[in-house]
């Protein structure tokens, strides 16, 4: 089965390029320990929420921006294998240090459980972090398959589900506070890729009218307050 190491971050917005730099040079790295398809996005449409968002996920500060990422493994005993040799190899060190506070970057491994679209070349990203009731993961499948189609049809490339699956507790920030998340709960982390930004907004608008007309009989079985969301444009993807 496919795993997915998913990333939130907090960069300094002066550090763009110094991001995408060390960002560029982590890829071949990575892609020699196994890894697939690499994605860095950066923060473009990014809400302030009322209970939860991604800048207080990694409280970010007023001059940083967000980053979400992951990284595609064929399966985890890859992406886990990856992870101990990242440990021990000499060319991370000297990729030199990461442009941002390491200490509030939250990551953890996911497996996908929704995976529809044929892709295509994505630039822009919508990111989704919740917390659903561990017992409801069959009710979040459903719902996952049947709200796919329409962002797809919306012009959407691809649509991704992913439910936490090694998902580890942090010092200062992590994936479970950052959406509040309850000992009987398990986070989800998912994105949907469009072509650009224009076609996300057309496809939103197109969106919001469908579920209003088709999705009431199926609501999400989790509580969406918590849910964190937003824009990302993509500034690095190793498929080119």
């Amino acid at each position: 089965m496919p795993f997915i190491e998913g990333f939130i971050t907090a960069i300094p917005t002066a550090n763009r390029e110094a991001f995408l730099d060390h960002a560029k040079k982590v890829v071949h790295v990575f892609q020699d320990f196994g890894a697939g398809r690499i994605v860095d996005a950066w923060g473009d449409d990014v809400p302030r929420g009322e209970t939860t968002d991604f800048h207080r996920a990694v409280e970010a500060k007023e001059d940083e921006a967000i980053g979400f990422g992951w990284i595609e493994y064929a399966d985890r005993a890859t992406r886990d294998a990856a992870s101990e040799k990242m440990m021990s190899d000499s060319r991370m060190a000297g990729i030199g240090e990461m442009p941002f506070d390491g200490q509030r970057m939250i990551f953890g491994g996911f497996e996908p459980v929704v995976d529809r679209g044929e892709g295509g070349k994505a630039g822009y990203i919508e990111g989704f972090v919740g917390a659903v009731p561990t017992a409801n993961k069959e009710k979040f499948i459903d719902h996952a398959e049947k709200a796919a189609p329409l962002f797809l049809s919306g012009g959407a490339l691809r649509v991704v589900e992913c439910w936490g699956a090694d998902v580890p507790k942090g010092k200062v920030t992590d994936f479970y506070r950052s959406v509040k998340a309850a000992d009987d709960e398990t986070v989800i982390f998912s994105w949907v890729e469009w072509p650009d930004k224009a076609t996300r907004a057309a496809g939103q608008e197109k969106l919001f009218a469908e579920m209003d007309a088709h999705m009431k009989d199926n609501p999400m079985p989790f509580d969406a307050r918590r849910m964190i969301f937003g824009g990302f444009e993509i500034i690095n993807d190793s498929r080119g």
